[in-house]
C-alpha cells in the first residue's frame, strides 16, 4: 500500500475514533441530563398550598408560639394541623388585607370549611407513628424531622411522587431507614423497635 493510501486510511480510522467518542460523550450526557433533570422533573408533580402560610410571623405573635397551633391533647394524643376553628379564634375579619387571609376568611372560615393542606410528612397509612412518645418521652425536637419550618416566611410547594403517591420529603429523609438509623444513634432505652419484643408492629400495623 502507497505511504499515501496508508495516511487516507489513518485519517479516516482516526476520524471515525473522535465520531464514536463524540457519540458516546453526547449520549453520556443525554442520559445524565434525563436522570438527574428530566427524570426528576416528570417523576414528581408539584402543587402549591392552598394558602401561603407565614410559619415565622405565627410563631412570634401567638401566644405560645407552635404549641398555640401544635399541642397535646389531654389524652396524649398530638393535635397536629390545626382545623379551622383554631384559626378562627384569631382571624374573625380580614386585618392585613393581605392575600392569603382574604382567601382564608371569604374561601374557609366564613364557609366553614377545612383548609385542603397538603401534607409534606404524612406517613403511609401502615405505619403507626407517636408524637408523644418521639416528643415527650424522648425529649426529640421538632426540627429533628421537619427541619426549621417554624422559620419559615412561605409555604413551600408540595411535591408528590406520581408513581408512588408519597410526599418527596418522605422519600428523601422520612424513610424507614431514617428511622431505624436515628433510633440506633439516639440509642433510647426501648426506641429501637427492630430489638422489641413486639418487633415490626411497634411501627407498623
Amino acid at each position: 500500500m502507497s505511504r499515501m493510501n496508508r495516511n487516507s486510511s489513518n485519517r479516516q480510522l482516526s476520524g471515525g475514533v473522535r465520531l464514536h467518542a463524540l457519540a458516546f460523550i453526547l449520549g453520556f450526557g443525554c442520559l445524565l441530563f434525563i436522570g438527574w433533570v428530566a427524570y426528576p422533573a416528570l417523576l414528581y408533580k408539584s402543587t402549591p398550598q392552598p394558602i401561603n402560610f407565614n410559619h415565622h410571623l405565627h410563631a412570634k405573635i401567638a401566644d405560645d408560639g407552635c404549641n398555640s397551633c401544635h399541642f397535646f391533647r389531654e389524652d396524649g394524643s398530638f393535635s397536629g394541623i390545626p382545623g379551622i376553628e383554631t384559626c378562627r379564634t384569631c382571624h374573625i375579619k380580614v386585618e392585613t388585607g393581605g392575600d392569603a387571609e382574604t382567601r382564608l376568611i371569604r374561601d374557609y372560615i366564613s364557609k366553614n370549611v377545612e383548609i385542603p393542606w397538603q401534607v409534606y410528612a404524612r406517613q403511609p397509612d401502615s405505619v403507626f407513628f407517636s408524637h408523644a412518645a418521639h416528643v415527650r418521652s424522648a425529649e426529640i425536637g421538632c426540627e429533628s424531622c421537619h427541619g426549621t419550618i417554624g422559620q419559615a416566611t412561605n409555604s413551600r410547594d408540595f411535591e408528590k411522587n406520581v408513581m408512588t403517591g408519597y410526599s418527596r420529603d418522605i422519600e428523601e429523609s422520612m424513610r424507614m431507614d431514617d428511622c431505624a438509623a436515628c433510633h440506633e444513634e439516639t440509642k433510647q432505652d426501648g426506641a429501637s423497635a427492630q430489638t422489641d419484643r413486639d418487633g415490626c408492629f411497634v411501627c407498623h400495623k
